[in-house]
């Protein structure tokens, strides 16, 4: 590339210009995703992510929100080269999810995708209403790491409630016949979490223990955040509750994240997977 540079500035080629324009841009790209891996420094950065969707109030349509941006995770992990497994899916009523949770599998999945955390929001004309009109709809969008076996949680079996039921989910007659699949509550937190994806009970609450230890060591970072934060005197909202990034389908099209304030004007692309650019934006953000 320097032999390059020096010969375009002893004379003028159109395709030696473009030629170092091309490599400098490569060389800008390597160097932001360089800068990226360094930012993936935490602890659980590099583990697999629990991804759970939940929609909001608003029935048939925040349902269907919800199924859109389980399609865009989907999209986004594929393009990145993860494996994506449904750990657990009840549909909606008429159309969408009432609730799903995916485990990706692959190297800094949790690092990229703990920038997801929050409430999305959409704003478009529903196809669902015969009048028209514009609906806002709100869905839940919670990451936690996958822990391996050398992380301890300490959980006693008297905090714990453990049903099972049967599975709605595919996997053939066996499945939805027998009760194979897990909802485990940990009554000191109210915390719930369910497995329906494998066809044996036991291997269905052998998951659902390790999602339970991830929610708990979740809430357990979450407290730390927030007694550092009000340490440093910090005003920023740290909850789960709070509302990360607008998606308005009309009267315009935009893609808005209110933490850092990138814009993306092509809403199809972005619920076709192409994330990134908000994730980049949020990484840098939360070390600055």
């Amino acid at each position: 590339m320097e032999v390059s540079y020096e010969l375009c500035k002893e004379e003028t080629d159109a395709d030696l210009q473009q030629e170092l324009e091309q490599g400098l841009k490569g060389l800008v790209k390597e160097l932001n995703e360089f800068e990226l891996q360094l930012l993936l420094n935490e602890p659980y950065d590099k583990n697999n992510a629990i991804l759970e969707l939940h929609p909001g109030a608003g029935g048939t349509e925040s349902q269907d929100w919800a199924s859109m941006l389980l399609r865009m995770y989907t999209r986004w992990a594929e393009n990145k080269g993860y494996k994506v497994e449904t750990l657990d899916y009840l549909p909606g009523d008429e159309a969408g999810v009432k609730s799903v949770t995916l485990l990706i599998k692959g190297h800094n999945a949790y690092g990229y995708l703990k920038a997801e955390k929050g409430v999305h929001r959409l704003v478009r004309i529903s196809p669902f209403d015969s009048s028209g009109r514009r609906h806002t709809s709100f869905v839940s969008c919670e990451v936690m790491p996958e822990l391996d076996d050398s992380v301890e949680i300490e959980i006693s079996t008297e905090d714990l409630k453990i049903d099972t039921y049967r599975s709605s989910g595919a996997g053939g007659q066996h499945v939805n016949t027998t009760d194979s699949a897990v909802r485990i509550t940990h009554l000191p937190t109210n915390t719930v979490v369910t497995c329906q994806s494998e066809r044996s009970q036991i291997k269905n609450r052998e998951r659902a223990m390790k999602m339970l230890q991830a929610k708990l060591l979740q809430l357990k970072l979450e407290e730390q955040q927030k007694e550092l934060a009000e340490i440093r005197g910090e005003q920023k909202e740290i909850g789960w509750g709070s509302q990360i990034r607008s998606y308005v389908f009309h009267p315009y099209s935009m893609v808005k994240d209110h933490r850092t304030n990138v814009e993306v004007g092509n809403t199809n692309a972005v619920m076709d997977g192409e994330i990134d650019s908000f994730i980049d934006a949020y990484l840098r953000w939360n070390v600055s």
